[in-house]
Formats: structure tokens, C-alpha cells, sequence
């Protein structure tokens, strides 16, 4: 009697709870309290009143309990539910999960079926369920995400942060692109939110500075498996505060971890500032310092130089109208004896030596302009174009060792002219500063203060010797840049070897160096180099000499009227004096190259410009 009592008590609470299901169970034909009746040993009423599935009746998933006499015969026996009918996302997530390929059901999570409660975004509970099966999650129990979490802390990465809930995708290879990308992609989710960062007392640029660096622009350009994420560094699950003995990125264990991607590791390699932020004064003064430095100097010398280029271009706009009018009105310029005959400005190997400059400088171009603005959509097409950016860099060490060779080159020309040449007059320091040599003296001073006035009419335009002050600085400059860009990238080709001699900070500052300086040089070459040598209006759109060595006397009295003069008085050498003109097969391929140079640096400087503009520098 007393069985029957509670029997009937268990049937009232269920249906109290699930009224639409029974109303669902009815048009059916069987209510969930005739199941109850014989299954109260498997199903508790209150329980599953309680579930997520207290809406559904019993027959919603068992399905095929049709007939309930059939069924009590034994006739109708349930198969394995089908979750898809209700759950269509979750079930096509699952199907092409790692689970489902290890035949892993939903039962196999979903165990408590029955007496199953929302989760309610709870974290925890999941860690709870993974670990039922993934052992490597009591190692995660343990770790700064663990801990945080199992005291409530919801921000806080569980598996699913990572995994997620049911599309879990199977990592494969090691050294895959899915599986390197997944090393870094997971992380960023939540630390890339500086809101969150903030409010858990966070690293907040973590993502920034990653992404500021050689490892982060790999990344981001589509080449994970070329380089360090995350989780190479922090490890997996096993995230740990740096202060944490155990922690992979503890300063006693930094040798250690950096030796897997840098064998020979040291203890002064890895005083590198992996996340090393160059705007914090506080925290990286020497970062900070050097990116003012190079950041003056960029200012600086595109400031004073794209001046004199825009004075200069409106200065010789009105030159070349004032001689139209003057040649219009019949008042003509004495004409020059044999005007268009040819001298030599240049030799065979300087010619060589230059078009040694462009090919390196343009290939270190297109090749580092990509990895500078990782982040724009030119720079992802531009490192496919090269095949990534393994080729990409294999391309740009080429081009680099053509630097060293034409820098040799530089140095081997101004010894023969300095020393070893016989037929030049006067000893070291009279050859150092005579009107042939490319160092500066007093006479350029004289020359820049000319040139100045002349911009604003205020004399007239200059003439010059063998050599200007504008050419002399880019000779100049190459020595800086061998030294700024050259010691800088050899630091960054070689950083293990480097690594055992200087601190590893210093990459940090080779980093901001290397960048910002070829930064500078880029942006000198394509906008002053290309106006002072091609774009003026004395020399658009081409000024053809430095490919086949050769000036016409009307141009050459023109412009190097006071070399002219010296040749006069001292005697024409006998190199000067072109024996032919250039042929017009070398004239027709050199001018192609020289025009297909000159529109490739021009594009390299709109991209350049358009990364500006939007942002990403």
C-alpha cells in the first residue's frame, strides 16, 4: 500500500513538471508517468524534472516506443537515441570532430542523460567532464588558467577556449600549419581582449608586441609553422606565472626553452625582451631610447630633405618656363660647340657596381616591405608571391651578401683612387678633398648655400664640380647603412652566434634599428634618390647615364661647369673622351631595366604610403 502511495506522488511531480511534455507524450499515446511506472528504477522523477530535458517526453527521444503493448512484449526495444533531431548544430560540429573519428558519441560526454542541468556558461564543469578521459588536464588543474578558474574566475581559458565544445579539430602533425597556427590562434582569443587583460591584471600587450615581432609577423603573413607561438614559449596547459619555478619561461628555465627553436642558447641570449614594449620608458628604457633615436633621425632627414626636393622641383619648374619663354622670344642660350657629343662620366665597373645597388636594394625591398607591414593584405599577396617566408628570407640574405659585395666593391674603388692609382696628382689628404673625390669639403658648404638662394631667387643656379653634395651624401650613406642595416641584420641572421657575445636585448634594439633605418632608406631611395637623380626638371622622366656611363658636352658644361672648366685648363684626361656611342641594343635593354627599376621602387613607395595611411606601420 504504502509502495503504491509514493508511486502515485512520483507520477503527480512529474506531471506537474512536465505538463508540455506530457501534452507532447499524449498525442502519442503515452504519457512519461505510464514509462515511469516500470522505469522509476533508471529515471527519478524529480530528477529529471530538474534537467535540461524536463520539456521533452520520454518518447521524444526513444522514438520507436510507438506501441506501448508491443513494447512491453518486448517487440519494440529503443535503439540509440539520436541527438541530431534536436541538437542539428551541435551533432554537425561533433561529426567532423577528433571524437567522432575515435568514435566518441554524445553519450560518451552526455552520460547523465537523464539528470543532465544546464551549465549555464559554468567553465568548470567542463574541465570536469575532459578530465575524465585527457589526463593532460591535471596538468592543466595545476597551471595559472587552472587555478583561476576553479576559484570562479570565468575569464579564465578552459578547453573549450581552445578546443571548443564539440567541434574539436584534430591537431595531426606537429610541425603542420594547422597545428603551428593553432599554437598562437587559440591565445590571441583571449588575450588580444584588453578590457579583459585589464581587469584580471594582466599583461595587456601581450598580442601587440608578439605581433611587433619577427615571430608575430611570420604569423600573421601565414607562415605559423616558420616560427615561435605561444604556446611554444608558455607551453600548452602548463601555463605558469614567470616568478613559478616550474614555469617554461622562468629566468632559470628560459635556456632551456629557447634552445628548442635556438640551439646554443645562452643565458645572455636569452636576456631578450620577448614582449619587450619600445613606447615604455619605465620598463625597457634602452628600447625606448633607441626607437626615439631612429624615430629623430627618420624625422630629421626626410624633414630637411623633402624640403629641398619640393623647393628644387618648383624652383626648376620656373627655370624650364623661363627658358621656353626666352627661347620663344629668340633671346636663345649660346649654343655649345659639338653639344651632343659624348663623354664619359662613368666607367664600365661603375656601371656594374650600380646596377649591383639596384638589384640588391630593390630585391631586400620587396622582400623586407612585406615583413614590415605583416599586417596589410599587399604584403600577405607579395609573401606568396615569393613562396613564404623561408624563400622570401632566403631571397633577402641573397640580396644582402650583394650588399657586402658592392659595399667591397665601394671600398676597393676609393682605395685604387686614393692610394694605388699613379696617374692622379697629390698625396693622400689632397686626393681625400680634391674636386675628384667623394668626400665632402669646404666647397659643398658653398654649393648648399648657392643652391639655396637659388631656390628662392635669390642667385643664380650653381654649377658644379665632379661631384654634388646630394651624390656625395648617398655615397655617404651607404657606409652608415652597412653599419646600421648591414651589423644589424648579420645580428639578426645570426642570433645564436651573436647570442654567446652580446646580451640579448640587444636583438631588441637591432630589431628597432634594422627596421626603422631600412625604413629610411627605402623611403630616401624611392622619393629623394629618384627626384635628385630622374624626377627634377632638368632630368625627367630618366636621367640615363649611370647606365651607360655617357653625357652629352651641353649637359655636361651645364650642370659640372666648373669640373668643364677644370678640363680645360689642366687638360682633358683621355678616359673622359668617349671613343663610340653606346650601342642600341645595350641602350634599349639598360633603359628597359633602368624604367622597370624606377616603377618598381615608385610602387614599393605608394604600398609604403597606402600602409601609412591606413595605419599599420
Amino acid at each position: 500500500m504504502l509502495k503504491n502511495l509514493l508511486r502515485l506522488l512520483t507520477l503527480v511531480c512529474l506531471v506537474s513538471f512536465l505538463t508540455p511534455a506530457a501534452q507532447a507524450a499524449e498525442s502519442m499515446g503515452i504519457a512519461p508517468e505510464t514509462c515511469l511506472e516500470c522505469h522509476d528504477d533508471v529515471v527519478s522523477a524529480s530528477d529529471f524534472s530538474n534537467s535540461v530535458h524536463a520539456a521533452n517526453a520520454c518518447t521524444s527521444c526513444h522514438v520507436e516506443i510507438t506501441d506501448l503493448d508491443k513494447h512491453s512484449d518486448g517487440e519494440l526495444i529503443p535503439g540509440p537515441v539520436k541527438c541530431v533531431r534536436c541538437h542539428k548544430k551541435e551533432t554537425a560540429e561533433h561529426y567532423s570532430s577528433v571524437h567522432m573519428l575515435n568514435d566518441i558519441t554524445c553519450a560518451a560526454c552526455h552520460d547523465d542523460i537523464h539528470t543532465l542541468t544546464p551549465w549555464k556558461g559554468d567553465k568548470r564543469k567542463v574541465v570536469d567532464k575532459c578530465v575524465q578521459c585527457h589526463d593532460a588536464e591535471e596538468v592543466y588543474r595545476n597551471s595559472s588558467h587552472g587555478k583561476a578558474l576553479a576559484e570562479g574566475n570565468q575569464d579564465s581559458a578552459a578547453c573549450n577556449d581552445c578546443h571548443n565544445l564539440h567541434e574539436i579539430n584534430a591537431l595531426g602533425d606537429p610541425d603542420s600549419h594547422a597545428n603551428r597556427e593553432f599554437h598562437t590562434k587559440v591565445c590571441m582569443t583571449c588575450h588580444s581582449n584588453e578590457e579583459m587583460m585589464a581587469r584580471n591584471g594582466v599583461f595587456n600587450v601581450a598580442v601587440k608586441t608578439y605581433m611587433e615581432s619577427y615571430h608575430g609577423k611570420n604569423y600573421s603573413l601565414g607562415f605559423p609553422d616558420k616560427t615561435a607561438g605561444c604556446a611554444d614559449c608558455h607551453t600548452a596547459h602548463s601555463v605558469l606565472p614567470e616568478s613559478d619555478p616550474q614555469s617554461s619561461v622562468n629566468p632559470a628555465n628560459l635556456v632551456t626553452t629557447c634552445a628548442q627553436c635556438h640551439p646554443g642558447s645562452t643565458p645572455a641570449f636569452v636576456q631578450y625582451y620577448p614582449h619587450g614594449e619600445y613606447t615604455d620608458r619605465e620598463n625597457y628604457p634602452l628600447l625606448y631610447w633607441t626607437f626615439i633615436a631612429m624615430t629623430g633621425l627618420l624625422v630629421g632627414t626626410f624633414g630637411v630633405f623633402w624640403i629641398h626636393s619640393l623647393l628644387w622641383m618648383f624652383r626648376g619648374f620656373v627655370e624650364n618656363r623661363e627658358k621656353l619663354k626666352a627661347h620663344h622670344e629668340g633671346r636663345l642660350h649660346p649654343v655649345v660647340t659639338e653639344g651632343h657629343k659624348q663623354y664619359r662620366r662613368f666607367q664600365r665597373r661603375h656601371v656594374l657596381l650600380h646596377m649591383t645597388v639596384i638589384i640588391s636594394f630593390l630585391g631586400l625591398s620587396l622582400t623586407g616591405l612585406p615583413l614590415k607591414f605583416a599586417s596589410q593584405q599587399w604584403a600577405h599577396m607579395l609573401m606568396d608571391f615569393w613562396g613564404g617566408t623561408y624563400n622570401a628570407g632566403l631571397i633577402h640574405r641573397a640580396c644582402a651578401v650583394l650588399t657586402f659585395f658592392y659595399f667591397a666593391g665601394a671600398l676597393l674603388l676609393s682605395l685604387d683612387f686614393l692610394v694605388l692609382r699613379k696617374d692622379i696628382k697629390g698625396n693622400f689628404l689632397q686626393r681625400l678633398f680634391g674636386p675628384d673625390s667623394l668626400c665632402p669639403n669646404f666647397r659643398d658648404i658653398r654649393d648648399i648655400t648657392a643652391m639655396v638662394r637659388w631656390f628662392f631667387f635669390r642667385g643664380p643656379k650653381p654649377t658644379f664640380e665632379r661631384w654634388t653634395y646630394w651624390e656625395k651624401f648617398d655615397f655617404l650613406a651607404v657606409f652608415w647603412g652597412m653599419f646600421a642595416i648591414g651589423g644589424s641584420g648579420l645580428m639578426l641572421w645570426f642570433p645564436e652566434f651573436f647570442g654567446a657575445l652580446l646580451p640579448g636585448w640587444a636583438f631588441n634594439i637591432a630589431t628597432i634599428i634594422h627596421s626603422d633605418e631600412a625604413l629610411l632608406a627605402t623611403g630616401f631611395i624611392f622619393t629623394v634618390h629618384f627626384f635628385n637623380t630622374h624626377g627634377r626638371p632638368e632630368k625627367f622622366p630618366m636621367d640615363f647615364v649611370i647606365f651607360n656611363g655617357q653625357i652629352a658636352k651641353e649637359e655636361f658644361i651645364e650642370e659640372r661647369g666648373d669640373q668643364w672648366k677644370r678640363y680645360e685648363k689642366e687638360g682633358m684626361p683621355e678616359e673622359v673622351i668617349a671613343t663610340k656611342v653606346s650601342g642600341v641594343a645595350y641602350d634599349f635593354f639598360f633603359k628597359g631595366f633602368g624604367f622597370l627599376a624606377l616603377f618598381t621602387g615608385l610602387g614599393c613607395l605608394a604600398l609604403m604610403i597606402f600602409a601609412f595611411l591606413t595605419g599599420s606601420h
